[in-house]
């Protein structure tokens, strides 16, 4: 990708921001609740009608709408999201606090998914309906169509009340509080991944070259590793950026079953709470990491794929 085609991806990613900002804005701005009544009874006390009142114009409550929007933006180019109206902390300093608990947890749960759905899929795909492939593919079946939560629950009634193994609740702070929710995220995605890798090699599979080299004699293994493996990374590259996307923004309902202090239960704690400004503040880095992951994975393609360096 060229340096022009980046800069022109790098200010579609600013104007698109700025658009997913104003929606978010007017969404919260018009939802029910009042943020100053929201921020004065997170201490434990009923205000009184002049003590929302004083506080609504403190904050800017009173002001227009766009007065608000345009004052907020200014102050989020800033890098300033607000203060959260019920946690009275501001809102980078919360999102940035729970950012590597759940780096950690994206990170480990894309190691688990890799180790497991690459070379299942790999073997699948060589032993084509095989009764490998039929159970390879009878599991992945089942793998998809649990729910994370209900798989979850379960292994936290296997693993924690029953063993006693491993911890109920989450730290975040140590690996064992991890690999639960770890497990849970990487069994939906392994029996994903699986299957998109034995498509894509099954694709390359039947592609002339690979005729072409079994005919000249060249050994199964290495056109395997070196040819096929290589030539269907892209839409694998392709999932892989939707999914460390989703991950990073916080996986709320696992994160919620095993307390675990990500990003996920962060939103959820702000959805129930109505914090307008910690939730708009989420979703512009939900937005932010879902643009610029895709935009790595675009210029990824060029040295993935050296034909993709021609083509341009």
């Amino acid at each position: 990708m060229s340096t022009k085609k980046i800069l022109s991806r790098l200010l579609q990613i600013v104007i698109v921001l700025i658009g997913i900002s104003f929606l978010t804005f007017l969404l919260t701005y018009l939802a029910p609740g009042d943020p100053a009544q929201i921020m004065l009874t997170s201490s434990g006390v009923m205000p009184t009608p002049s003590e929302v009142a004083a506080l609504r114009e403190t904050m800017g409550l009173n002001d227009p709408f766009f007065v608000q929007y345009f004052r907020w933006l200014g102050n989020a180019l800033h890098g300033d999201f607000g203060v959260s109206f019920s946690l009275n902390k501001p809102v980078v300093d919360l999102l940035l606090a729970r950012l590597w608990p759940t780096l950690k947890l994206t990170l480990f749960s894309m190691i688990l998914m890799l180790v497991v759905s690459v070379p299942l899929g790999m073997v699948s795909a060589v032993k084509k309906d095989s009764w490998i492939d039929n159970l390879v593919r009878g599991i992945t079946f089942l793998g998809v169509s649990i729910p994370n939560f209900w798989v979850g629950l379960l292994l936290m009634l296997l693993l924690c009340v029953k063993v006693k193994l491993l911890p109920v609740i989450c730290s975040g702070g140590d690996f064992k509080s991890m690999i639960l929710p770890a497990v849970t995220l990487a069994i939906a995605m392994s029996a994903k991944y699986t299957r998109q890798v034995r498509t894509a090699i099954l694709e390359e599979l039947s592609q002339d070259y690979v005729v072409g080299a079994r005919a000249r004699g060249v050994k199964e293994r290495k056109i395997l590793w070196r040819n096929v493996f290589p030539n269907s990374l892209l839409p694998l590259i392709t999932m892989l950026g939707l999914s460390v996307g989703s991950l990073l923004g916080g996986t709320a309902v696992v994160e919620v079953i095993f307390s675990y202090p990500g990003l996920g239960s962060l939103a959820v704690a702000a959805i129930t709470s109505n914090d307008y400004n910690l939730i708009q503040g989420y979703v512009l880095w939900i937005a932010l990491i879902y643009m610029v992951i895709n935009l790595l994975v675009d210029i990824s393609y060029n040295f993935v794929d050296p034909r993709m360096r021609l083509s341009r």
